[in-house]
């Protein structure tokens, strides 16, 4: 009877995962997503070769943007440059989950965009929306903190569904850049929200109909929009979050008089677009 209780005792006791189970998650084709690019095309290594090569972008666009953004990070809050920094690891998850299609590649990949979505809120949702039960910003980002560690658990439930819901975000951060927008009349401002608009629609409509159109761009041979959606989003991030950081700029540190230029010409405004500070900067920081 004794031994018998025992062996009750610990077959009760939750067991870890096996080592094979373990190993699962990191193998090539493990992920139930897979984009319409024919797969091993290129390489017998790499699954989709064209959507990881276009990852590199990436590594391009955040060094220069780190760059550019520096003077106002420097006045602002150093933690901007948290956004491009992560923005640095997506594109490292993003290459790894398209060289593997693995189901470890797809988590990282989808739950480091998901962490500079939080950033970009912390550090720049404006004060005058923060609920009523919040009075500064730093109970603020320790609120998306949670929250974020909420989602990041619940999106091994279904992870199918978790670039369906961090594409859902858009729809909100473009009805805040609407409601901050509306009264506007600054031309350089609006063409600038235009142009991360155009971006993203473009993008998206690239996302979509890889996902959901691939049999039809299989017959043209072109199955490379998801690909595409990586440069044209990376493009988008850039517009979107100087515009929103530029609107921040003009609440909290107007005395640096911050104006929105492009690089590498700022006369053909088109190009990477980043914040001057043209007024005398001051070290107080209201963060």
């Amino acid at each position: 009877m004794e031994r018998a209780a025992v062996d009750a005792f610990w077959r009760g006791i939750p067991s870890f995962p096996s080592f094979d189970k373990m190993a699962s998650v990191f193998a090539y084709e493990s992920s139930q997503i897979d984009w319409c690019e024919d797969n091993y095309k290129n390489s017998e290594n790499v699954v989709e070769y064209f959507n990881t090569m276009s990852s590199l972008i990436f590594f391009v666009i955040a060094p220069i943007m780190l760059y550019l953004l520096h003077p106002y990070a420097k006045e602002r809050n150093l933690a901007v440059h948290l956004v491009w920094i992560m923005m640095v690891f997506v594109g490292i998850f993003s290459m790894y989950f398209h060289m593997t299609l693995s189901f470890m590649g797809q988590m990282l990949d989808e739950l480091s965009i998901l962490w500079v979505l939080a950033l970009c809120y912390s550090l720049w949702f404006p004060r005058k929306h923060f609920p009523s039960f919040i009075k500064d910003r730093k109970s603020f980002s320790h609120m998306v903190l949670i929250i974020t560690v909420i989602s990041s658990l619940s999106s091994f439930v279904k992870p199918t569904a978790n670039a369906y819901a961090l594409n859902c975000f858009t729809i909100h951060i473009l009805y805040f850049l609407f409601v901050e927008l509306r009264n506007c009349t600054d031309q350089k401002v609006l063409r600038l929200a235009w142009a991360s608009v155009g971006l993203w629609v473009l993008a998206i409509s690239c996302w979509i109909s890889d996902r959901f159109g691939c049999s039809f761009w299989q017959k043209l041979d072109f199955c490379y929009l998801h690909g595409i959606w990586h440069i044209l989003i990376v493009m988008a991030t850039a517009y979107a979050s100087t515009l929103v950081a530029y609107l921040d700029a003009s609440l909290e540190i107007p005395y640096s008089l911050p104006d929105l230029q492009y690089w590498p010409r700022n006369k053909w405004s088109i190009g990477l677009p980043y914040i001057a500070l043209k007024g005398t900067t001051k070290t107080r920081k209201r963060c």
